[in-house]
C-alpha cells in the first residue's frame, strides 16, 4: 500500500473503516458462516499488514527527520563558519565573545575578551550608538558592517571592489569646463593683426600644454573662448595645483606688455550633458561677476568653489555696454506705473548716491520714483547727508519706508536694487517677492547668493562704486535728466568714499564720471561736509588701530578686545587707516558688534585678496575691500579663525 495512503489512514478513518467491515463480516457470516469466518480471517491479515506498515512508516520517519535535522544543524555550523562573511558577537561593554573563523583568518589574532576597538578604532563607537549600517576600514579593506543591537552582533561584508568600481565610476564622471579670455577685446582693440596672432598663439600654448598634462580635450569654439571635457579625476588633480593655469596665462601674456587674463566655468557631479553644459555656463557667469581671472566650479546641489581671483577686474574702456543698458532701463521704466529703488541695509554714501542717481532716471523718464530708506537702519556716515536731503523737501519727498513700500508696489512696478546683488541685504527682502520685474545694478563681485529673479542685471566689478555706474547710465539717457547740487554731490560722494579719495580701485572711467557730476555742480567742499567724523570717534578708533600687531608677511591685524564694541563704519576706517601704515599690505579689524555678533573688516592693496579670505570666513566683497560677521563665536576664537584662513590662504592657494 501507497506510503501516501498509509498517513490518510488514521484516527477517525481507519475506525470507521474497520466498523464498516466488521458489519459486512457479521452480515455475510448470518447468511454463510464458512465466508464470514474466512472474510474475518483476512480482515485480520489485513489489519496485521496495516499496523507492521504503520510500525516502518513511524520508523522512516524518525530517522528522515533525524537525518534532516542532523544535516541542517551541519550546514549551519559550514554557513557560520566558512561562509566568506565576518561574524562577531559581543557583550554590553564592548568585549567581544565570539567571532566565527573568517574574522581570525582575517587578521590571524585571537580576539575573544578584547575591546571592539581592536577591530577598528571607530566600531565600538558605531555600535554603542546602535547603528544598523556603516563602512570601515579593516586589513586594508572595506566593509560593509550590518548590526543587530539586541542580539549584539556584526556582520562583516567585504565590500572593498563595490567601492573599487564605485571610486572608479566617479573618477570616470564628465566634467565640461568653459574658458573664457576675460579682456581680450578690451586688450586687441586697435591692436595690429600680427601681434594678435602672436597674444593668442601664447594662451593657445599654454592651454594646449596644460589639457595635454592632465588629459583633457580642448577645443576653440571662438577667438575668445574655449570648451574643455575631461573627468572628475583630472579636476581632482586641477584643484590640488590650484589651477596653475590662471597665473601661466598671466604671465604669458605679460611678456608682450598685455594684462590679458582667463576666467574658467565648470559644471561637474552630473551624467546629464546638458545639465553639466548649463552648470559650466552657470559658474563662469558666476565667475565674469567676480571679475574674471578666476575658476568657479559648480554642481547640482549648488554648492561653488572658486579659486584665483589674484588680480583686480580689468576697466572696459568700451561705454558701449553702459549705453546699451542705459537705454534697456528706459524701456523698462516706459512700461510700468512706478519706480522703486532699494539699496542694502545700514545704507553708505554709495548706496544712498546710486539711489538717488535712478531716481533722477525714472524722473526724467516721466515716471514716479520713490527711495526705499529705513531711519531705524542708518549709520552715523550717512547721517549728514540725509539731513541735507531732508532740508529739500522736494527730494526728501521721494524717500518712503519699507512698510509704504510694500503698499505702493503693484503689478507693474518696477523695482531697482542698488549697490547690492544679496537678497538677504537688501531693506526689505519682501520686496524681491512682490514685483514682477527687477533690475539689480552692482559694482561688488558676485557671490553664491543672488537675486535670481532678475530682468536685467548690470553688475561690474571694475567700477569704484555704483554710483560710478549710474552716473554713466544718466549720461546715456536720451532725456539728459538734471541735476541739482545736492543729487550730483550725493553721487560724487559716492565715488569718493568707495575709492577712499580716488586712491583705490580708480579707473579712468572713474574720473569720467567725477568730471560728469562736478559739471552738474557737485560740491566737493560739501563732500568734505558729509564726510566730517566726530572727536570722539576719531578718538575711539585710534584706540582700536592701538591694538594692532603684524602677524606675518604684512599682516596687520587688530581687535577691539571683548570689553569693547565699535560701529561697523568705525571697524571699517580702522582698517583703511591700518593700510597706511608702512610694510602692511593687508589689514584685519576684529571688533564687538553692539548687537553681540564679532565683525572683521579686511582691507588690501591688491597684493592679497580679502576677499576670498572673508568668503571664507561666510562674508564676501572686493579683492581689495571685504568684510564679514560671525555669530556665536568668541572674540578670540574668531582671531584665530581668521588666522587659520589667513594661512590657508598664503600656503594653499585662495580658493574658496
Amino acid at each position: 500500500m501507497p506510503k501516501y495512503l498509509l498517513r490518510r489512514w488514521h484516527g477517525y478513518h481507519v475506525v470507521a473503516l474497520l466498523v464498516i467491515a466488521l458489519i459486512f463480516m457479521g452480515i455475510l457470516s448470518i447468511y454463510n458462516w464458512k465466508i464470514g469466518l474466512f472474510g474475518f480471517a483476512a480482515l485480520a491479515f489485513v489489519l496485521i499488514l496495516m499496523f507492521m506498515a504503520k510500525g516502518k512508516f513511524e520508523e522512516e520517519l524518525v530517522d528522515y527527520i533525524s537525518t534532516l535535522s542532523y544535516r541542517i544543524n551541519k550546514a549551519g555550523e559550514e554557513a557560520v563558519t566558512n561562509l566568506p562573511i565576518g561574524i562577531v558577537l559581543y557583550n554590553e561593554n564592548g568585549t567581544i565573545q565570539w567571532v566565527n573563523p573568517y574574522i581570525n583568518d582575517l587578521l590571524d589574532e585571537e580576539y575573544i575578551g578584547k575591546p571592539l576597538e581592536v577591530l577598528n578604532a571607530t566600531l565600538a563607537k558605531q555600535a554603542s550608538e546602535e547603528e544598523k549600517e556603516f563602512l570601515i576600514t579593516l586589513a586594508e579593506k572595506n566593509y560593509r558592517i550590518l548590526h543587530e543591537p539586541n542580539e549584539r552582533l556584526l556582520y562583516f561584508f567585504n565590500v572593498t571592489e563595490e567601492q573599487e568600481i564605485k571610486e572608479l565610476f566617479e573618477r570616470d564622471k564628465t566634467v565640461i569646463g568653459f574658458i573664457f579670455l576675460d579682456n581680450y577685446d578690451e586688450v586687441t582693440q586697435g591692436m595690429e593683426d600680427q601681434l594678435r596672432s602672436k597674444l593668442l598663439t601664447r594662451v593657445t600654448e599654454a592651454l594646449n600644454r596644460w589639457s595635454q598634462n592632465y588629459d583633457i580635450l580642448l577645443r576653440r569654439t571662438a577667438s575668445d573662448r574655449f570648451i574643455a571635457i575631461f573627468n572628475e579625476e583630472a579636476l581632482e588633480a586641477l584643484e590640488e595645483n590650484r589651477f596653475t593655469i590662471l597665473d601661466e596665462v598671466r604671465e604669458a601674456t605679460a611678456k608682450e606688455k598685455v594684462a590679458l587674463t582667463i576666467s574658467f566655468g565648470i559644471g561637474s557631479g552630473e551624467s546629464s550633458l546638458r545639465e553639466l553644459g548649463g552648470l559650466a555656463q552657470s559658474s563662469l557667469d558666476l565667475a565674469l561677476g567676480r571679475g574674471g581671472d578666476q575658476v568657479a566650479i559648480k554642481q547640482k546641489n549648488g554648492k561653488v568653489r572658486f579659486y584665483g581671483g589674484k588680480s583686480n577686474a580689468v576697466e572696459k574702456r568700451t561705454r558701449v555696454r553702459a549705453r546699451v543698458i542705459s537705454h534697456a532701463i528706459r524701456d523698462f521704466i516706459f512700461e510700468s506705473d512706478k519706480v522703486l529703488i532699494m539699496g542694502h541695509k545700514n545704507p553708505d554714501m554709495d548706496s544712498i548716491g546710486a539711489s538717488i542717481g535712478m531716481l533722477k532716471i525714472a524722473e526724467a523718464n516721466g515716471k514716479t520714483g520713490f527711495i526705499v530708506l529705513d531711519p531705524t537702519d542708518m549709520n552715523s556716515s550717512v547721517t549728514k547727508l540725509v539731513e541735507e536731503i531732508q532740508n529739500n523737501d522736494q527730494l526728501w519727498a521721494n524717500f518712503i519706508t519699507p512698510e509704504e513700500a510694500l503698499e505702493e508696489s503693484t503689478d507693474d512696478t518696477l523695482l531697482v536694487v542698488v549697490d547690492t546683488h544679496k537678497p538677504s541685504l537688501v531693506v526689505e527682502p519682501k520686496l524681491l517677492n512682490k514685483v514682477e520685474r527687477i533690475i539689480v545694478i552692482d559694482h561688488h563681485r558676485r557671490g553664491e547668493e543672488f537675486i535670481q529673479e532678475a530682468v536685467l542685471v548690470y553688475m561690474e566689478p571694475y567700477a569704484s562704486s555704483t554710483a560710478e555706474l549710474v552716473t554713466e547710465l544718466l549720461e546715456y539717457q536720451p532725456n539728459h535728466p538734471k541735476l541739482n547740487v545736492l543729487e550730483s554731490t550725493a553721487l560724487l560722494s559716492g565715488i569718493i568714499v568707495d575709492t577712499k579719495s580716488f586712491a583705490l580701485r580708480t579707473g579712468s572711467r572713474t574720473f569720467d564720471a567725477a568730471s560728469y557730476l562736478k559739471s552738474k555742480g557737485a560740491d566737493t567742499i560739501l563732500v568734505q561736509q558729509f564726510l566730517k567724523e566726530d572727536l570722539n570717534q576719531y578718538i575711539k578708533r585710534a584706540k582700536l588701530v592701538e591694538s594692532a600687531y603684524i602677524y606675518d608677511g604684512g599682516i596687520a591685524i587688530a581687535n577691539g578686545g571683548s570689553n569693547e564694541t565699535y560701529g561697523q563704519i568705525l571697524i571699517a576706517q580702522a582698517a583703511d587707516t591700518l593700510l597706511n601704515m608702512n610694510g602692511v599690505v593687508a589689514s584685519f579689524v576684529i571688533s564687538m558688534l553692539e548687537d553681540g555678533r564679532i565683525s572683521i573688516s579686511a582691507r588690501s592693496l591688491g597684493e592679497v585678496n580679502v576677499q576670498v579670505i572673508m568668503e571664507k570666513l561666510g562674508g564676501g566683497g572686493h579683492l581689495t575691500n571685504a568684510a564679514t560677521q560671525l555669530e556665536d563665536i568668541e572674540l578670540d576664537d574668531a582671531e584665530e579663525f581668521l588666522k587659520e584662513k589667513i594661512d590657508e590662504y598664503f600656503k594653499g592657494g585662495n580658493s574658496s
